[in-house]
């Protein structure tokens, strides 16, 4: 799986590996979720995502981008991602209410992670905006799931952001439900940056995103509700904390109004919607948006504009915006495209849910214990920590709080921590991994 390319050092993957995988890849029933070729699938698109994280972060090669572009899989991928989102919501809650309580959860597990594996290799690649143009017509459907994650996630923040720490006593299917929350909140965090690549490239976009948007979503708005309660920031027994590369971590009080990358997309998001003159002339802009875009000014503050001093020329424009009358609304007649992807899939799958939970129960998500000692080895190869450490340079950082850490995991060896208590609050998290790699290692 990995191996020394020229002069660039550790790789998941070789060029000539991903275009292989990325020609297999290909849209699968929404029945067949967690079956063998399935498996397969993710655990390719897993190493993808890898290999792709690797190279934007070393600025090496983004082979794996090219070759999603060039073999017109990007579509692909969006389409798993909408199946597993409907899976999520349809299924998943018929599998739990049929009284589903394996002795390993790891199948439905990898399940639920599917969709923060693609989420994570799209929000790699569409940083380039070819990409967002290769996905063609299914850039709808993407905008679309971006929009219903962040309205979910300013919902839902409170139980989304909670903490649960592992008790002895929690059962599979708790353990199950407290995974699926850490992974729907990293998720739905990544989001923001792939609505903020999309709206990036509005422009060479077809037309109906721009509407979309503005109009159907009004996105201007809801991006306002993140400035206003960000649901990556919380206090914890009085400190403050940021969710950070995946991970909620202390910061000092000095340092609050310093952006994450997520806060700045969000402001960078803003400014696209607000200042382009296209989407100025598209918006259909009335009082009530007026109200609650204007609330931005009490947030832009010098550190702020220092920080993206382009947000110099949205002050200016907001100031103008609060003595000016919203301008009569101007609609034109036209036809337009809808997202399509996953209403297919719903009609395909109507009526079917709890038929294809029991199916899927019985078939994919039962396995035997010969059956879990032959995935566990591809799985923990897939997984393969200790390599991926090999490709970062820097010293090990706490999996909880991303401090410097010493200690490691005595099971697995392959998660880092810098003290017990944030073991402990991790390890709801951890457990999957660790119980694959101990299992595989037996």
């Amino acid at each position: 799986m990995a191996g020394e390319s020229g002069g660039e050092g550790r790789q998941v993957l070789f060029a000539t590996e991903a275009e292989l995988y990325i020609e297999h890849l290909k849209t699968n029933p929404l029945k067949e979720i967690g079956s063998a070729k399935w498996m397969n699938q993710h655990e390719f698109i897993e190493k993808l995502n890898m290999q792709a994280i690797v190279s934007a972060s070393s600025q090496t090669d983004e082979f794996v981008k090219e070759l999603l572009i060039t073999l017109e899989k990007i579509p692909t991928l969006i389409h798993e991602l909408l199946a597993v989102e409907l899976w999520k919501e349809k299924v998943f809650p018929k599998l739990l209410e049929s009284g589903y309580n394996p002795h390993t959860t790891l199948p439905v597990y990898f399940v639920l992670f599917h969709e923060a594996t693609v989420v994570s290799l799209l929000e790699t690649i569409l940083y380039h905006k070819e990409a967002c143009e290769a996905a063609g017509d299914s850039i709808l459907d993407l905008a679309d799931y971006c929009l219903r994650r962040i309205t979910l996630l300013i919902a839902q923040q409170e139980e989304a952001t909670e903490e649960t720490v592992e008790t002895k006593d929690s059962s599979s299917v708790e353990e199950l439900k407290t995974q699926e929350n850490t992974i729907f909140f990293t998720v739905c965090v990544k989001t923001v940056s792939i609505l903020r690549y999309i709206i990036d490239s509005l422009t060479n976009l077809p037309l109906s995103v721009m509407t979309r948007l503005l109009n159907t979503h009004n996105t201007p708005v809801v991006l306002v509700q993140l400035v206003e309660n960000p649901p990556w920031i919380k206090r914890h027994k009085g400190k403050l904390m940021k969710f950070i590369d995946n991970t909620w971590r202390m910061i000092a009080e000095n340092e609050r109004l310093q952006l994450s990358k997520t806060e700045g997309q969000v402001w960078l998001a803003v400014y696209q919607l607000l200042m382009n003159e296209d989407c100025q002339r598209k918006y259909e802009f009335n009082s009530y948006s007026k109200e609650q875009i204007l609330k931005l000014r009490g947030f832009m503050n010098e550190v702020l504009l220092d920080q993206i001093p382009s947000l110099i020329d949205l002050q200016r424009y907001l100031e103008q915006l609060s003595i000016m009358e919203p301008p009569a609304i101007k609609k034109d007649i036209i036809l337009e495209q809808v997202p399509e992807i996953r209403e297919k899939l719903v009609k395909e799958n109507q009526g079917k849910w709890e038929k294809i939970a029991k199916y899927q129960k019985r078939a994919f998500f039962s396995p035997t214990a010969e059956d879990i000692k032959r995935q566990a080895k591809t799985w923990a190869g897939t997984y393969n920590l200790d390599m991926f450490e090999e490709l970062v340079s820097d010293p090990p950082k706490c999996a909880m709080c991303g401090q410097p850490a010493t200690k490691r995991c005595s099971r697995c060896q392959t998660e880092w921590y810098c003290k017990r208590e944030c073991q402990v609050k991790h390890w709801s998290k951890h457990k999957p991994v660790c119980n694959l790699v101990v299992e595989s290692k037996s």
